[in-house]
């Protein structure tokens, strides 16, 4: 054994070491000086305040669509259930980019752009551009994650819920989403991780105007292609520190999990 933990701890220590290397790369571009006040500048607070507005709205969206549609993939079959399965799994193997391309056809000049710009609301090149590129990413992750955390929840604690009188929406909120949350928090968390990093999809709809639809990793973009690094570096800090704390959270809730479980074991 002690020749195969050797064996497996090379690889362990090339990611280590490239992992490292990455941020190490990124943090000595500039000096402290110079980051702090690219980090206090107007338009990387701008991203900061777009991105967390955009992400949350798109998480929130995400979380209507998402959670009860894994709750009937979980609990109902009917025809065709495995083709919509695969159906809406299609966004998580989609290249943004390309999922970018479609929603730009779909909300612009045809189909539901000119119906919703008849009611004032305009999707392509602005914000809520941004949103629904988000939500359109990040809801197949909490559809995912929803599915199989009420997979996991046996359906007898529902029917023996039936059994004492309560109706359908008080079995779902007070059983089945209780037992069910760990995995739908981590989905939701995950899910809120992928909105705050999205650029492929964000750039292809809402478009890279500073100011206007500039989000974290519009920021990056920008700024790199007008070489104004500190600014650029900025922005994929936040980014980073943001993904680092999120990281934390679903290990949180991993560990609860796995604690509970140890003490029902035991």
């Amino acid at each position: 054994m002690k020749n195969l933990y050797r064996i497996c701890a090379i690889p362990l220590v090339i990611l280590s070491v490239l992992v490292a290397g990455v941020l190490l790369a990124l943090l000595f571009r500039l000096s402290i000086d110079e980051l702090l006040t690219a980090i206090i500048s107007p338009e990387t607070l701008f991203a900061l305040r777009l991105s967390i507005m955009t992400s949350i709205t798109a998480a929130s969206i995400a979380i209507v669509l998402g959670l009860p549609s894994g709750y009937i993939l979980a609990r109902r079959s009917f025809p065709g259930k495995a083709i919509l399965d695969t159906l809406l799994d299609i966004p998580l193997v989609m290249t943004p980019l390309v999922a970018g391309v479609g929603l730009l056809f779909l909300f612009g000049n045809t189909f539901l752009g000119k119906d919703l710009a008849h009611l004032g609301i305009d999707i392509i090149f602005s914000p809520w551009g941004a949103v629904v590129a988000q939500a359109f990413i990040a809801a197949p992750i909490i559809t995912r994650n929803s599915k199989a955390s009420f997979e996991q929840v046996s359906p007898k604690f529902e029917k023996a819920a039936q059994t004492l009188g309560l109706r359908p929406v008080q079995i779902f909120l007070r059983i089945t989403l209780p037992l069910a949350k760990k995995g739908i928090l981590s989905g939701i968390v995950l899910a809120w991780a992928r909105a705050m990093g999205e650029f492929g999809a964000t750039l292809m709809v809402a478009g890279a105007t500073r100011m206007k639809t500039e989000t974290l990793p519009i920021a990056v973009h920008l700024n790199i292609s007008s070489g104004e690094l500190g600014i650029a570096l900025a922005c994929a800090w936040m980014l980073i520190g943001t993904g680092f704390i999120l990281l934390l959270i679903l290990k949180w809730i991993g560990n609860g999990s796995r604690q509970k479980i140890s003490i029902r074991e035991a």
